[in-house]
């Protein structure tokens, strides 16, 4: 499926800088037709990705001892918004990530997603995006805890997205969980079922109850109101059957997808005239 901006009038050859040239062209006009995004820790992100690879960015210079010929290699910005850079970032990051993780212990891979009718609210306000993640371990640690009968500490890896495959605002949580977790007397207990039906009801009961306490509105309360009514059954928790990588790089890999892939693969970049991107 192609999407567009708008069709290109012409075929140009797409590179690297494509993607740079778009913004040099066009983030300026973005930023004002859209304020929100004029906030000075989003342009830092966008000065470093548009200065890499230049000499404004700093470079080392490098002497041939026998000509004595001079070359200077600009820095790169080595950020995931980078076409250039993302790999390294992405390598780095892996490697700080597997670190992290537990050896030998196996985890599951949690999704967890709401109704439309509540994305904007997490639109208007961007704080709750931070309560949208706490809200997700909490839930999880609460329907553990049930469910074995005894208080669980497992561990969590929280990633937020916020958009959905088409681009579309979409906030939604991908958790990789310790598949069990420690009781109060430091004793490991394993968790090989967990209940779906509890993780729907759970879920629903813990993100209601965040947003009628964080916005609080007549408006909002009455909109959970009616969506306790229409969802019955719970909202959506999706658990991946089977447990995903053990910890260490393999499953700092699997994350990475969700959390620092860069924006969008040069090879779905098709073409740019100046004024119109087209793109699949």
């Amino acid at each position: 499926m192609v999407q567009t901006c708008a069709m290109a009038t012409t075929i140009q050859r797409v590179d690297k800088d494509t993607f740079k040239q778009i913004f040099r062209d066009h983030w300026e006009a973005f930023t004002q037709h859209q304020p929100r995004y004029q906030d000075r820790h989003v342009q830092a992100v966008i000065d470093k990705m548009l200065s890499c690879g230049t000499p404004e960015s700093g470079y080392t210079t490098y002497l041939c001892p026998h000509c004595l010929e001079e070359k200077r290699v600009a820095f790169s910005c080595k950020s995931s918004f980078c076409l250039s850079c993302c790999k390294v970032y992405i390598d780095e990051w892996v490697s700080h990530i597997g670190r992290t993780l537990y050896e030998g212990v196996s985890y599951r891979h949690v999704v967890l997603t709401m109704p439309d009718a509540l994305h904007i609210e997490f639109y208007r306000q961007r704080v709750l995006l931070a309560d949208l993640m706490k809200c997700g371990g909490a839930m999880l640690h609460d329907a553990l805890s049930w469910f074995k009968k005894v208080e669980l500490e497992a561990g969590y890896v929280v990633v937020l997205e916020t958009a959905g495959r088409a681009g579309h605002w979409n906030p939604h949580l991908h958790i990789l969980m310790t598949s069990g977790g420690v009781t109060p007397q430091q004793k490991w207990r394993e968790v090989d079922y967990f209940p779906f039906t509890v993780l729907h009801k759970k879920w629903q009961y813990h993100l209601f109850t965040m947003l009628k306490h964080r916005v609080g509105t007549r408006a909002l309360k009455d909109k959970i109101d009616a969506l306790w009514r229409k969802y019955t059954r719970g909202l959506v928790a999706y658990l991946e059957e089977g447990k995903v990588p053990g910890g260490g790089e393999g499953l700092a890999y699997y994350l990475a997808k969700y959390v620092v892939s860069p924006p969008i693969s040069l090879r779905r970049l098709l073409g740019y005239d100046g004024q119109r991107v087209r793109y699949w």
